[in-house]
């Protein structure tokens, strides 16, 4: 069996994934066309999902994220969003993805009259119809956008809805300049409601964001985080020595939402063989793999652990710890956690390597 197809059939756990950067091209030309949007570069398929790819391949986190204004524009009505959702859980269970949080910004959804409770409601209402008959277990996150004014009233949408789906609070969008620290009132109160949050830090801006995210707003996990490195240094003979902010996010087991094609799409990495996760991986960071935006950067994460594969020799092994990983991370309840661990994961990794010689 080829490694393609093991690392395809391997179960996998995604923790960093945005719905409105995970459309299928045809999607958004059916969307567009049900509902008068006529600002699509093109409607063929194949040219859209290239234009898209190309759009993110930038260097340039902010000129990146220009590409969802096409997304955004076909997910404005209730059955729009919830198709989309919908299709989202059967794409990822089709991947072999047996847990996801995936997260959006209800904020970029109110201009055809939805409330923010709708936008929430049909997004559950298609991970709900998607996930129905696979191993997938799905949760939603909510993202406030960080140059925005409304992350406390996310926040408090996320805490409503905490026992329909929603497992956690984010904020998303262009991080310089809008440190994690002006949303925090909204942080404060998702730590006294005993809830839990991500930030994304550390991707395009440096250890500040990153240090803020953990420090003031308490984020349990990192989006991205890969800026790390900064204060990390590595002699000649590839000995590392971690600055106080690299050791206090590696011991207290803070896990970094990985995500290594986006990242050299918005030249965080030339390359990923290059890529800090090489790196964080060796020095035992609670390191996970994930997607960020499929459409854009038209990847899966099967692709990406295939990429992981070839730029780093890693096997099955590395693909198990990184998946436990991200279960350890997950928002999900405990008993949850433990359940997909040592059910589905453990299990399925042994059949795996029973089967190769792939292994470490």
């Amino acid at each position: 069996m080829s490694t393609a197809d093991l690392i395809a059939r391997a179960p996998k756990v995604l923790l960093h994934d945005h719905l409105d950067g995970g459309l299928r091209p045809s999607t958004v030309i059916e969307l567009a066309e049900e509902y008068g949007y006529d600002g699509l570069p093109t409607t063929d398929v194949a040219e859209l999902g290239e234009w898209f790819n190309k759009g993110a391949k930038r260097n340039d986190l902010v000129l990146y994220l220009e590409t969802f204004a096409h997304t955004g524009a076909v997910m404005q009505q209730r059955d729009a969003i919830e198709r989309v959702a919908f299709e989202c859980a059967q794409d990822l269970a089709a991947d072999n993805v047996v847990y996801a949080e995936v997260r959006f910004a209800p904020e970029l959804h109110l201009e055809q009259g939805l409330t923010l409770d709708e936008v929430v409601d049909a997004v559950l209402a298609g991970f709900e119809r998607g996930s129905a008959g696979t191993d997938l277990t799905i949760y939603a996150l909510l993202d406030a956008m960080r140059q925005a004014a409304r992350s406390s009233e996310i926040a408090e949408l996320a805490i409503r809805h905490r026992d329909d789906g929603v497992v956690g609070f984010d904020i998303a969008g262009p991080e310089a300049g809008f440190p994690p620290t002006r949303h925090l009132d909204a942080f404060h109160l998702i730590n006294r409601e005993n809830f839990h949050s991500t930030i994304h830090a550390g991707e395009a801006f440096g250890l500040p964001s990153i240090w803020e995210a953990v420090q003031f707003c308490g984020a349990e996990r990192l989006g991205h985080g890969v800026r790390l490195v900064d204060d990390i240094e590595v002699d000649a003979e590839g000995n590392a020595t971690l600055g106080r902010l690299a050791s206090y996010i590696r011991d207290r087991r803070i896990c970094l939402e990985v995500c290594p094609t986006s990242n050299v799409n918005t030249g965080v990495a030339p390359t990923i063989a290059e890529h800090p996760i090489g790196m964080l991986r060796r020095l035992q960071f609670r390191v996970t793999v994930n997607t960020d935006n499929r459409l854009m950067s038209n990847t899966t994460m099967t692709n990406e652990m295939l990429e992981l594969h070839k730029a780093f020799g890693w096997g099955l092994d590395d693909f198990q710890w990184l998946t436990v990983n991200a279960m350890k991370s997950a928002f999900a309840p405990f008993p949850e956690r433990l359940k997909l661990i040592n059910g589905i994961i453990k299990p399925r990794y042994s059949v795996l390597k029973s089967e190769s010689d792939l292994g470490s």
